[in-house]
Parts: C-alpha cells; sequence; structure tokens
C-alpha cells in the first residue's frame, strides 16, 4: 500500500527523520512508536503531503508522490494530534464544510454525515457547537471528520492524547471497526499498551531512524513491548 525508501528530512542541521524504509501493508494496522522528537510526526506530515522529504521516495500503490499529488491527497484521511475545529460551527456544520472542501455532491454529503454521526453515536449532539463537547466527542468527531471522503488510508496521530482510559478504550473499539471495514491505518501513539493493542506490525523510531520494524508479538517475544522499546531508545 505504502512504499518508503530512503526518506530524510533535515531541518537546517536537525536530522529529523534520517533514512528510513518500510512498507506498509493494505488492511493493516501500522504503528509508529518513538519519543518526543523521534520523528513521528515529521514522518507523518511527510505521508500526507504536508512536507517534502529532502531525500528518499515514498509510494501509494506504486505512484510516487511527487507526481501524484491529487490523487494521494483523494486516498488519504488525515487526523491530527491537536484540535482544529471552527469553535463557532456546529457538529453537522464543521462536517458539512469539510464534506464540500472534498467535492462530495450535496445528497452524497447529506447522507455521508448522518451515517458517520450514527457511526460514533454523536446523532444528539449534531447541532451543538463544538466548544460544548467533551474531549472523547471532539475526538470522535475528528475521525469521522477525517473520513468523510471515503479515504482508503487513515493516519492517526496520537488520537488518544489526554484522555482518560474509558474514553481512550472507546477509541480503540472505533479503530478496530475501521479496520474491520478495510481500512489501512497509520498510528503514532505514546501509548505502549495501544500498540500493544490495535497495532499488527509496529515501527520503533529513535533520533530519526528505524531501530526496530516487525510484528507486536515478535517485538515482545521474552519480554514486554515496553521492555522493548526502552532499550531501542535510550
Amino acid at each position: 500500500m505504502i512504499e518508503i525508501r530512503g526518506v530524510k528530512k533535515y531541518f537546517g542541521e536537525v536530522r529529523a527523520v534520517d533514512g528510513i524504509n518500510f512498507t506498509i501493508k493494505r488492511g493493516e494496522v501500522f504503528g509508529l512508536l518513538g519519543k518526543n522528537g523521534a520523528g513521528k510526526t515529521t514522518t507523518i506530515k511527510m505521508l500526507t503531503l504536508q512536507l517534502k522529504p529532502t531525500a528518499g521516495e515514498i509510494f501509494f500503490e506504486g505512484k510516487t508522490i511527487l507526481s501524484n499529488e491529487i490523487l494521494i491527497k483523494s486516498l488519504i484521511g488525515l487526523v491530527p494530534q491537536h484540535l482544529n475545529f471552527d469553535q463557532d460551527l456546529t457538529v453537522e456544520e464543521n462536517l458539512e464544510l469539510h464534506a464540500r472542501l472534498h467535492h462530495l455532491p450535496k445528497i452524497e454529503r447529506l447522507e455521508r454525515i448522518d451515517e458517520l454521526l450514527k457511526f460514533v453515536e454523536l446523532e444528539k449532539v449534531r447541532k451543538s457547537f463544538v466548544r460544548e463537547l467533551s474531549g472523547g466527542m471532539k475526538r470522535r468527531l475528528l475521525i469521522i471528520r477525517a473520513l468523510i471522503h471515503r479515504p482508503k488510508i487513515l493516519f492517526l496521530d496520537e488520537p488518544t492524547v489526554a484522555l482518560d482510559p474509558q474514553v481512550r478504550h472507546k477509541i480503540w473499539e472505533l479503530i478496530a471497526d475501521l479496520k474491520a471495514q478495510g481500512i489501512t491505518i497509520v498510528l503514532t501513539t505514546h501509548y505502549i499498551e495501544e500498540a500493544e493493542n490495535l497495532c499488527d506490525r509496529v515501527a520503533i523510531l529513535n533520533r530519526g531512524r528505524l531501530v526496530a520494524l516487525d510484528t507486536t508479538e515478535n517485538l515482545c517475544a521474552g519480554r514486554s513491548l515496553e521492555e522493548k522499546f526502552l532499550a531501542l531508545t535510550k
């Protein structure tokens, strides 16, 4: 689905990403783990065409991002780490705006908004302003906003940050449902147990470099994933 070959991203003397190589398979939940500054968010920004690599190549379904930007943008959905709604619009209006930006016809976008609100149990707050929602509701709204145009690949950048454990588990259930629908998911997280519960494979980044890539079962062989992570990111 996605192939990264020798990708680097430098900011002056800072090597945020320093020559990484990996593939992401269709339909899997692929985790990116690393401490702050490891290169996770920079990698996500390159994969979602927010940043251009300093060097290396990125392919989506065999097509390079450099010459297929419009097509690739139609394939991906992004759930950012920070909330970026228009707080003066309602839940429904925020989704309507996003659907219009993706040029969905009126009947299709109305049906899609209804479908997604039901999917995450937000029908009752569709007329509420976003600022009135709880943290968990806002996270669910972020996810369905990214799904409005039916992307094949969903990028989740710290989707459960600052949420309490109960709400976090609801988001986990939502991610599992999306995987069951065949959506490829790329997840960055600071929570080791989140990667263990959700990811088919995990890539561990340290100082911009890929230091491990395997299934969670193989990475945990003989020790916990947290122990493995700490050993690789000293």
